[in-house]
């Protein structure tokens, strides 16, 4: 097998080696089978290394990776900088608990509320705890504000917001919730792009509004022009927290820091996370000022929040991930790989419905189920994952080259045909 390439290398077209039928891949996942909760579809590899576009299997299998952890390592695997963060970090100091301020926490809320037009920054560990801290924050928000009956949250259809009994419910998808029931009150599920529909489920119960810019986990459809401005406008009018998700959308993934600012505008609160840390678990909840006096001392919290480590890796992301030339190359690369892939449905009009995405966030809706595809894909050598079951999800890394793209668009004509 090759030697590790730079950042900048790219791939021609191999054919990939088999593994072999004692594979320390097959070792491995034997005990994972044995030892790890079952509650994943796991693909049959056992990663155990990577740089930039490129992760190496525990058989030294190369792979060209267009989904970067789902969308959450927006600089490549082992990017210098980052590395070299965590690595001085690590020799000063890991954790203090939040009892204390610490410098990298504070540096990475001044980078993300100046980035996002809001004044304050909650840290948690996921995108999951994000939103939990979004629900908290628009129930507590509205009782201040002496709206005590108001608690309800109106989310989307096909919508992803987490796996807490809390997010899970507000996610658009009863897949995820089946099993689980009682799930907790105070959430209405509306159809995504639908503004008439939100207007109707807006009552006096209603505290806000929670939508994702791009249905990530719904098939990668992304929100009507114009839909979020008119989000905007509605919770004004009603007295509604306007809340988004950018979990998969944030941190430059779109071509700009967050999503919204497509439209735009400025919500009362955001959730990150995944693309945030560039690997390393952080997540964050940024707010207004206004709605941020009512999470005073003591209402919220989260022990391994903000964490130095994780803190110190975001810090680079945030920075590269502001600068207007990583933005510009994130948009004319997805501009790029969405032509290419349109192309190929042009060719293959049978067999691909759609392709459709914005920035490197890109989904393929095929006619067919997507694990086939997905397992032929990794035969080949390249990596990525459904979202749904007739989707084919790519979230690359911001830093992949148009030759790993026109490679992936290859590989992938070759898992399509017959």
């Amino acid at each position: 097998m090759s030697s590790t390439p730079s950042l900048n290398s790219t791939k021609t077209e191999t054919t990939p080696r088999a593994p072999s039928p004692s594979a320390k891949n097959e070792q491995w996942i034997e005990k994972a089978k044995a030892h790890l909760l079952q509650n994943y579809k796991q693909q049959p590899i056992v990663l155990e290394r990577g740089l930039g576009s490129r992760v190496w299997d525990a058989d030294g299998r190369e792979y060209l990776d267009l989904l970067g952890g789902i969308a959450t390592c927006g600089l490549g695997h082992c990017h210098p900088e980052v590395v070299a963060a965590v690595r001085g970090q690590l020799d000063k100091l890991w954790h203090v608990s939040n009892a204390f301020y610490s410098e990298p926490q504070i540096e990475l809320a001044t980078r993300l509320t100046a980035a996002s037009g809001l004044a304050r920054a909650f840290f948690c560990n996921s995108g999951g705890e994000a939103n939990e801290a979004l629900i908290k924050l628009a129930r507590k928000a509205q009782k201040d504000r002496g709206q005590t009956e108001r608690y309800e949250i109106i989310t989307f259809e096909n919508s992803f917001h987490g796996r807490t009994l809390a997010t899970v419910t507000a996610t658009g998808q009863t897949k995820y919730q089946k099993g689980f029931e009682p799930l907790p009150q105070g959430f209405t599920h509306v159809p995504y792009g639908d503004l008439e529909a939100v207007r109707k489920a807006v009552g006096p119960r209603t505290a806000a509004i929670l939508v994702e810019p791009i249905q990530g986990e719904g098939g990668v459809r992304a929100a009507p022009p114009g839909f979020l401005k008119a989000l905007r406008a509605l919770c004004d009018e009603q007295g509604l927290l306007l809340m988004i998700d950018e979990i998969q959308t944030g941190m430059g993934r779109t071509g700009k820091p967050f999503a919204f600012q497509h439209e735009d505008i400025l919500p009362d609160a955001i959730s990150l996370a995944k693309s945030l840390g560039n690997g390393l678990p952080i997540g964050a909840m940024l707010c207004s000022e206004e709605a941020g006096k009512s999470l005073s001392a003591g209402t919220h919290g989260s022990t391994f929040g903000g964490n130095l480590i994780a803190a110190v890796a975001a810090n680079v992301v945030a920075r590269k991930v502001t600068e207007p030339q990583m933005l510009r190359d994130v948009a004319q690369k997805g501009e790029y790989f969405l032509g290419r892939l349109r192309e190929l449905q042009r060719r293959m009009p049978t067999i691909i419905k759609e392709a459709r995405g914005l920035g490197l966030l890109i989904g393929v809706e095929l006619f067919q189920d997507g694990a086939p595809i997905i397992a032929r894909c990794r035969e080949l050598g390249l990596l990525l994952n459904a979202a749904g079951d007739k989707t084919l999800r790519f979230a690359p890394a911001y830093t992949v080259s148009h030759d790993d793209l026109d490679h992936g668009v290859r590989v992938l004509e070759r898992a399509l045909k017959p």
